[in-house]
């Protein structure tokens, strides 16, 4: 091998070994809650039952996934600044949800599945990319849902912003 060639070589190794260098001398800490923040939602376990009986009540008879929108929306109004902070809260809200007002949310006993969508929903998958808010078009709703842009459709529930 060339001098030339061997030269090249040990300069590119240099070279990353330097961007590596800096890259982690440049890295800022990060807290566990920041590093979080963008996807997860810290929940203790009667926040998981309320979220698990929310979902069996309005999305018991959806598909998995529309199963885990539910859960995430609920999630994604805890971390946004118009609604309020926790997940009871945020299920609680005057005329939010039709199965809170109705008292179905008490009348389902959530399922293994409603569990395991909340926990995925608690671990950051959010198949309704942000969205705020659900309901059934098939269902007569009021104007002003109308109003939101529509991001998706899972199942017989349309999520939007």
């Amino acid at each position: 091998m060339s001098n030339f060639v061997r030269n090249v070589r040990l300069g590119t190794a240099l070279l990353l070994i330097f961007i590596l260098f800096i890259g982690v001398l440049g890295s800022k800490e990060h807290s566990a809650k920041e590093v979080t923040a963008n996807y997860a939602v810290s929940a203790r376990s009667s926040d998981i039952e309320l979220l698990a009986r929310l979902v069996a009540a309005e999305a018991g008879a959806e598909p998995y996934v529309g199963q885990v929108a539910v859960a995430a929306v609920v999630l994604n109004r805890v971390k946004s600044s118009k609604f309020p902070d926790t997940i009871p809260e945020v299920i609680y809200e005057p005329r939010a949800f039709e199965s809170v007002s109705n008292g179905l949310i008490w009348a389902r006993t959530p399922t293994r599945t409603n569990y395991n969508a909340v926990r995925d929903a608690l671990n950051g998958w959010d198949p309704t990319y942000g969205s705020l808010f659900f309901w059934n078009p098939y269902k007569r709703v009021s104007r002003w849902i109308w109003t939101r842009q529509i991001v998706t459709q899972i199942g017989r529930h349309v999520f939007a912003r």
